[in-house]
């Protein structure tokens, strides 16, 4: 793209330090479980980029990293061409105000002692204290009209609300703002597939509306592909594919690509009932104890020898996808 990335995350990785026995073991070495483990992309203006992956492989840790919720370990997290992981608690300050979260559980992420207009109005009171009451009254109405809910409902409290609704108040909270960056931790999982659609239509419509960029968490490759321009697979703390999605969908490049993409359900009868589902064998590796070399390696039907010796970070494979595949 020739428009300038507003983030640019290079090489991140966020490790934890895990004690080998507990405290009854105090000469024992302490471990290294590496959440992610080396992760880089850009992201531009009004994009969205999908991160897909089966649970731990470390997606949402890496949504906190670029946050700072979690502290990155190494790496760089460049906001509009500034690096913050070199930057103060006051940087990380400034720019959260551009940069907003919406979160899995829509009912869990409010607090159930604030009524809605509370809970959408406080990001205002933290980041523009100047405003009036009547500014942040009406700045709050004009939002719940934006993302499908209506004024009578301003007063009420988060357990009056169904799934849906109240992720469009996690919704309304995060847009508040007018960010440019949204993250979006796994924002309709625990949703009923019908509301799954009517949540990612909104984020659409609200995305070209404000010319939001997005990142989009998921497990689920059918519900990525609706709304991303690029998707980034994960596995084991690390990159495996970053590609266009009609590249991604119609040509993956990496075998752990292709086996998340055999696994999703086909709406023709014949034609789910004739696919070749690729079942991936033997267990998620630990993160404390990766496999050498190629951390998929171990599940991988093409693996060779040398795969267990070499690792190498995402290459590219044409001008539309990126694979950190030995073999390809």
């Amino acid at each position: 793209m020739s428009e300038q990335a507003i983030l640019s995350v290079r090489n991140i990785k966020v490790h934890f330090q895990v004690d080998g026995h507990g405290p009854q073991w105090p000469w024992t070495p302490k471990k290294v479980l590496k959440a992610v483990d080396g992760v880089s992309f850009d992201l531009y203006p009004g994009e969205t980029l999908g991160i897909v992956g089966e649970s731990g492989c470390g997606k949402s840790t890496l949504s906190r990293g670029i946050l700072n919720l979690i502290p990155a370990t190494e790496g760089e997290i460049v906001w509009m061409g500034k690096d913050l992981r070199k930057g103060s608690e006051s940087d990380w300050h400034k720019v959260r105000s551009d940069i907003q979260m919406i979160f899995q559980d829509p009912l869990a992420s409010l607090n159930p002692r604030m009524t809605i207009a509370q809970i959408i109005a406080e990001p205002l009171k933290t980041h523009r204290p100047g405003m009036s009451a009547a500014e942040v009254k009406d700045r709050v109405r004009k939002m719940m009209r934006r993302v499908g809910l209506t004024e009578q409902q301003i007063n009420r409290y988060p357990h009056e609300f169904s799934g849906g609704q109240c992720q469009r108040i996690g919704i309304a909270r995060a847009l508040i703002l007018e960010p440019k960056l949204v993250i979006c931790d796994e924002p309709v999982s625990a949703l009923d597939v019908s509301i799954q659609a009517q949540i990612i239509n909104l984020l659409k419509e609200l995305q070209r509306e404000m010319n939001l960029a997005l990142i989009f968490i998921a497990h689920d490759l059918a519900v990525v592909k609706h709304i991303s321009d690029r998707i980034l697979v994960m596995y084991l703390g690390r990159e495996m594919e970053l590609a266009q999605k009609k590249a991604l969908y119609d040509k993956p490049s990496h075998p752990y690509t292709r086996a998340l993409l055999s696994a999703i359900p086909i709406p023709d009868p014949e034609l789910e009932r004739n696919k070749v589902i690729q079942i991936l064998t033997g267990d998620l590796p630990s993160p404390i104890d990766p496999p050498s070399g190629c951390v998929f390696r171990t599940r991988c039907p093409l693996a060779e020898p040398r795969c267990a010796q070499e690792s190498i970070a995402l290459h590219r494979v044409d001008d539309d996808t990126q694979s950190s595949c030995l073999l390809v």
